[in-house]
């Protein structure tokens, strides 16, 4: 059963902004990686298709593909979980979502619907106003 998780991109304010700090990593020869104090205890459901959803500006915006999450110590030897990401982020149906901390598990029946790749109804407006409209069912 796959099953995703679901992140703050705290320091974030849009999907491009993302885009382009990933870039900056992948151009430095940096593999994309989030790092996080909890280690997933569902780490077979993950890692059978599951996918961060970053949280931006208070929606669920876009996805990224978890390939790997392993277990990590920090030079202090606290130990952290490592998220190992997939350099593709998927713009997803926007959906709101308040402030966590932490990660927390999103069962894929739950996840938000990937955005068509040749673009539905909408698309071209501002995730925010999509929301909106999507929960008065205008979209």
């Amino acid at each position: 059963m796959t099953l995703h998780l679901r992140k703050l991109c705290v320091g974030v304010e849009s999907v491009e902004q993302l885009q382009e700090a990933q870039a900056r990593r992948l151009k430095r020869g940096e593999r994309l990686r989030h790092d996080t104090r909890m280690m997933p205890t569902r780490r077979d459901d993950i890692l059978n298709g599951g996918s961060l959803f970053w949280v931006i500006k208070g929606l669920i915006q876009v996805r990224q593909p978890i390939l790997d999450i392993s277990q990590e110590t920090d030079s202090d030897g606290r130990g952290f979980a490592r998220l190992h990401l997939g350099p593709d982020l998927v713009r997803v149906v926007p959906r709101g979502h308040r402030p966590f901390q932490g990660w927390r598990y999103l069962a894929a029946a739950d996840a938000p619907a990937d955005l068509s790749a040749g673009g539905a109804a909408g698309d071209e407006l501002p995730a925010v106003l999509q929301a909106e409209l999507r929960a008065l069912g205008i979209l």
